[in-house]
This record gives C-alpha cells, sequence and structure tokens, in this order.
C-alpha cells in the first residue's frame, strides 16, 4: 500500500510513483543546458510550437495549435485526413557497432536479434534482470555488425554500456549524431515518394531504405507513433543538416498540406501504442502491458531477463501472476478528454467504492465518439465487459466529484490503417517472437 492512495495495492513496485493527485500546477519551463535542445529545436519554434516537456534529457515539443485554434484535437484532425512532420530528436540513436554487434543484441533483448535481416528494423524490448521493461526501442539493423536503437523515454545507453563492462563484447556502444522525424497520415507516402521516389512506397512495415533529402543523407524506415501510415527519417550528422532537411520536407509537403504537429498521443492509444514511463516502466513485466508476444519460448542461448521472464510466464499460465495489476483498455463517458492528463488518474470498481487502480493514457476519439485510454487495474478486473468507474477531474467529469462509468474493452480501440508489425504480432498471442 502507499499512503498516497492506500486503497491501490502497490506492494509489487519498490517506487510506486503513479498515485499522487496534484491536477493542473501551471508553471514556466526553464529553459537551461541541463537538457539538449535538439537539432531541430528552433525549427518547431518557428513553426508554432508553444509548449514542450521533456523526453530523454531533451526539450520535446508537445503543442503547436494553441487552445483557442482546436489544440491537440486540430493536429489529430491533421494526422488522420492529410500528413503531418514531428520533431522525434529526443528518439535518440544508440549505436552497437562491431565483429559482436549482433551477438550482443541478443544478449540484451528479449527476440531473437539473429532473424533481423540488414536493411530492417523490429519493436523490440529490452529488460533487467527482474524482467522489468527498461525500454522498447525501434531497433534497426542498417548493416550485418551495426544496429541502431531508437529509444523510448529512459537512459539506455548508460545501461549498455554497462552490461558490457562485465560481458566484454567485441563492441563499440555510443550515442551518434542521428536525428529522425516523423512523416505520419494518410498522405505520408505521396510526400516521401516525392522525396526519395517510388521505391519507397513498397516498403514494408518496418522496412529501411537509404536515401538522400536536399543531399543530406538519411535512412527511411516505415515505421511511426501513430497507428496511421507513416515514415521516420533519421538524419545522419543532424546537427549539420536539420534545417537543410527540415526546410526540404516543408517544401515537398505544401501540395499533401503538410502540417507541423506534435506527436499524436492520442491517436497511438487509439492504436495500442504504448509508450514507455505513462503505461509500462522498468518495474512491469511485459505480461502486465500486452507485450507476452516479445517473450519468446524457443530463442536460443541466454539474454538478460531470461529465467524472471520464463518464470513470470510460467505463473501467469499457472493462475498465479506475480504481480497485483495488469494494463487494459477502457471506454469511459466523461466529457471529452482533449489534451494530456496531468495526473494518472484513480479507477475504482464501483461508484462508491476505493480507488483499486489508475489510468495511464486517456483521450477522446472522433471515430469512436467517446474517451478511451488504457489503465492498470487488478488482475481480476481485466476480463473484457468488466464495469469500473473512473474518477475523472472536473473539467471532465459529467457530475464534479463523482466519478463517470466506464468498462475493460480490448485493444487495438482502432484499427491502424497500416497494422504495423507491433499489431499484427501481438494478434498471434505470446509466441509470436518465436
Amino acid at each position: 500500500m502507499h499512503p498516497n492512495v492506500p486503497s491501490v495495492d502497490q506492494s509489487g513496485r519498490t517506487v510506486p510513483v503513479n498515485l499522487r493527485q496534484t491536477g493542473p500546477t501551471p508553471v514556466q519551463m526553464l529553459i537551461d543546458t541541463r537538457v539538449r535542445k535538439s537539432p531541430y529545436w528552433h525549427l518547431s519554434m518557428e513553426a508554432g510550437c508553444w509548449r514542450a516537456s521533456v523526453y530523454n534529457r531533451m526539450y520535446h515539443p508537445r503543442g503547436y495549435v494553441p487552445p483557442e485554434d482546436g489544440g491537440m484535437m486540430a493536429e489529430y484532425d491533421a494526422l488522420v485526413h492529410h500528413v503531418t512532420l514531428w520533431n522525434v530528436a529526443v528518439e535518440r540513436q544508440v549505436r552497437v557497432r562491431g565483429p559482436q554487434a549482433e551477438a550482443f543484441v541478443d544478449f540484451v533483448i528479449t527476440r531473437d536479434a539473429t532473424r533481423i535481416p540488414v536493411m530492417h528494423a523490429r519493436y523490440v524490448i529490452l529488460c533487467n534482470e527482474a524482467g522489468g521493461i527498461l525500454n522498447d526501442p525501434v531497433l534497426l539493423r542498417v548493416a550485418e555488425d551495426e544496429f541502431w536503437f531508437s529509444l523510448s523515454d529512459s537512459d539506455l545507453l548508460f545501461w549498455l554500456q554497462g552490461v558490457n563492462v562485465g560481458r566484454r563484447f567485441d563492441v563499440d556502444i555510443r550515442e551518434i549524431d542521428v536525428c529522425p522525424v516523423q512523416v505520419q497520415g494518410p498522405r505520408s507516402v505521396d510526400l516521401v515518394a516525392d522525396l526519395f521516389g517510388p521505391a519507397v512506397a513498397e516498403l514494408p512495415p518496418y522496412g529501411l531504405l537509404a536515401g538522400e533529402v536536399a543531399g543530406c543523407e538519411v535512412i527511411v524506415s516505415q515505421t511511426g507513433f501513430s497507428g496511421e501510415k507513416g515514415y521516420e527519417v533519421y538524419l545522419k550528422d543532424s546537427t549539420l543538416h536539420a534545417e537543410t532537411m527540415w526546410r526540404e520536407i516543408l517544401r515537398a509537403g505544401e501540395p499533401h498540406r503538410l502540417a507541423v504537429v506534435a506527436p499524436a498521443h492520442h491517436r497511438r492509444i487509439a492504436a495500442g501504442i504504448l509508450s514507455w514511463g505513462q503505461d509500462m516502466d522498468q518495474e512491469t513485466l511485459p505480461f502486465q502491458a500486452n507485450l507476452g508476444y516479445q517473450v519468446p519460448r524457443t530463442k536460443p542461448g541466454d539474454y538478460v531477463g531470461r529465467a524472471a521472464l520464463e518464470e513470470a510466464r510460467r505463473l501467469v499460465e499457472a493462475g498465479t501472476p506475480p504481480f497485483t495489476h495488469q494494463l487494459v483498455g477502457m471506454r469511459l463517458g466523461g466529457r471529452p478528454i482533449v489534451d494530456y492528463a496531468p495526473d494518472f488518474w484513480l479507477i475504482g470498481a464501483a461508484a462508491d467504492a476505493d480507488p483499486v487502480g489508475y489510468v495511464t493514457s486517456p483521450w477522446y476519439s472522433p471515430e469512436l465518439g467517446h474517451n478511451i485510454a488504457m489503465g492498470h487495474v487488478p488482475v481480476a478486473l481485466t476480463a473484457p465487459g468488466t464495469p469500473l468507474w473512473v474518477h475523472l477531474p472536473e473539467e471532465y467529469a459529467e457530475t464534479p466529484g463523482t466519478p463517470v462509468p466506464a468498462e475493460v474493452v480490448r485493444m487495438p480501440f482502432r484499427a491502424s490503417v497500416n497494422p504495423n508489425q507491433r499489431e499484427r504480432l501481438s494478434r498471434r498471442g505470446l509466441d509470436a517472437a518465436d
């Protein structure tokens, strides 16, 4: 238990970070030299960015359209109907290169790195020895002896270097001067074809292509954080060429109604795409977060966390999971949630009951016509159709002080326009990573 919300069982966690409720607390963000600015930072300011957060120790644009002009829902409209450009330089690139690169990568990810072809990528997870998820990056294999980890929000570089202090694989591990942008939306394929030629339209999900934008070397992948058709463009020597590439993408995007927007968390929630730090962290097992398919049964050799993960799966299959809570999708009432939640809002099993869980990622879905969310609830409350009650803040509650009804539903809430590997694999169950 935890004194913030004693009724929510956090006995399985060492640091129960998810329970303190503070509500909106407007502050002025201090811009200083302890947090890095990406090569695209000033370009985001030119595009109208008016707020930011910090991600991977880098300032991260999180809003361009002001609330009076539609805010995040206007940005959502641009994504699902046209094409959008995102500054995602915060996805820092950690390169592992050398004669034993494949062996090292295979040791630190749960999936089988030997099965990743050159110029292909995969969604992967890395776990600690207890099986907790340290990061869920996209892993690019750009050569036989070279991999890039495109990071979610945790300091994976330090951990990878630390692992190799004891293991001594013959590899070089470092961050490189490569910064991605995302081009997402139904017209993204037309825009990237204008930039790279028709071959890019034939890229399979998680396929890679080497190319140039205005003479700048890039790697293009058919990946993204939206559930829409989309691509990521990884710019080499980004500190030198950021302006050149950015402006060329803007120019090429004019005929396609390109808009610069923030990462579309409302769309990634609908697609069931997880966000590290919100939906999971280093104290979350893959089996708690719909990532059991990332834990293979037949991978040869050892990897970090294997023993803990295999024991956790045995307990899950025996009906005695080694955790109290599990991530679920929810359909919920209330007024439309049209912006980021400042808290992990609490969940009860009944309208008049004490909270037993918490929401991690909520938003309003225009297509579905109601609010959707992910959240952690007790294992006994995870079956689809289970009724729940969510304590929303006053601005979204139907009646202030009264929780709104919710129901557990399957994810994704809305199938991806172009189903990616994560979505296809997850449909195949726990063995999909074999």
